[in-house]
């Protein structure tokens, strides 16, 4: 009996990962990776930062435009009035091992979050966007309260009336944050709001595009931020300036990696061709707070390698290679590094979500097959 033979998958372009795959039309971000622009809704990213606050920008990438002063103070409103932890999340936090990472914890808790939602099976837009919101705000509180509890301590409760950063590091620290180090994080935050189709938002909208809720949605970005090739560059990059350790050995240490072909933390993009245009944002503030904390090693650390990789690869350092600095200046534990920026692109992620529901189609795309021909079934007595 001849073999059967599979039809062959119908023979199609692709690039490995999808690279350079259009898989949507977006009105939401835009990005020139041979310029090195990032463009938020038709505001340049880099002006808002320096301009606009990360509340202003969650409405702007919610709603498509930036508010007049009378609905923003309303919306701000609702904010502030959000700001709190269901008590049964507070309680389900006190339930995590020791072992937890944030992360994991993050994924856990903003999925228990949506059964205590009180627009919990309303799928009406309205209360879509106030779900967003509600989770946009209490992912701060989550990262603060876990870390707190593996510290020994009490979760604080945030300050009404005060934006994502203040209650962030106030809810972490315990202490009232000082406005630079606030404003600080408040530009990372717009920074990191949205970035295009990246793995975790791509995650957020298949998910959307299924017809999932929101809290779903946004539970499968978290788990794709989670895994280290997508999330964590920045906490890789401390933890190669605690192993270089003064900036009088960085140059060497880079030059011995490179000459090994290892890979330096914090250097190349998949989408840019040129400098991360984030990249100049977050080196200002970086040294700014290094020098406000009184402890300049690992900005110093940073530009000699800086200098070094441009010298003798040619490869430009993204978002992450000085956000870590800035953040270890705040006073931040590098374990919640990845959870900040899940903190951040909260908003992006429900954007997308929303854009993916006003014009949806299940998304299913094909594989192309290489597996074994078809075989005929043998009894198993005659294998």
């Amino acid at each position: 009996m001849p073999t059967p033979v599979c039809r062959k998958t119908p023979s199609k372009d692709k690039e490995q990962g999808l690279a350079d795959v259009i898989a949507c039309d977006s009105a939401i971000c835009f990005i020139d990776g041979q310029e090195g622009r990032l463009v938020y809704r038709g505001y340049d990213a880099i002006e808002l930062a320096r301009s606009s606050t990360f509340e202003e920008v969650a409405y702007l990438l919610w709603y498509g435009r930036l508010p007049g002063t009378t609905e923003f103070r309303a919306f701000l409103d609702g904010f502030s009035g959000g700001m709190v932890l269901p008590v049964e999340t507070s309680m389900v936090l006190r339930m995590f091992p020791r072992t937890s990472t944030a992360m994991e914890v993050l994924r856990t808790a903003v999925s228990f979050l949506g059964h205590w939602d009180p627009d919990s099976g309303n799928t009406r837009l309205d209360a879509c966007l106030r779900k967003a919101q509600r989770i946009t705000e209490r992912i701060p509180l989550i990262i603060a309260a876990h870390h707190r509890l593996q510290d020994g301590q009490e979760p604080i409760d945030p300050i009404p009336n005060h934006g994502i950063a203040y209650n962030f590091l106030y809810t972490l620290q315990g202490v009232e944050p000082d406005p630079e180090i606030v404003h600080a994080l408040d530009v990372a935050l717009i920074l990191h709001a949205d970035h295009e189709l990246n793995a975790s938002t791509f995650a957020a909208r298949v998910t959307a595009a299924t017809m999932s809720d929101i809290y779903s949605s946004m539970t499968s970005a978290i788990g794709a931020l989670k895994g280290p090739l997508h999330g964590g560059a920045n906490a890789e990059v401390m933890e190669m300036f605690e192993a270089i350790g003064t900036p009088e050995q960085a140059e060497s240490w880079i030059l011995n990696r490179l000459a090994a072909k290892g890979k330096v933390p914090g250097f190349g993009h998949r989408v840019y061709k040129c400098e991360d245009p984030r990249v100049s944002v977050m080196r200002e503030y970086a040294e700014k707070i290094t020098r406000q904390a009184g402890d300049t090693r690992f900005f110093e650390i940073a530009q000699v390698v800086e200098k070094t990789m441009l010298a003798n690869s040619k490869v430009f350092p993204n978002v992450d290679f000085y956000s870590g600095t800035l953040y270890r200046a705040m006073g931040i534990p590098t374990d919640l590094f990845t959870p900040i920026f899940a903190m951040s692109r909260a908003v992006g992620w429900s954007a997308h979500v929303f854009e993916q529901w006003r014009n949806n189609r299940l998304i299913r795309p094909s594989a192309r097959y290489i597996g074994p021909a078809l075989h005929p079934y043998v009894p198993i007595e005659e294998r």
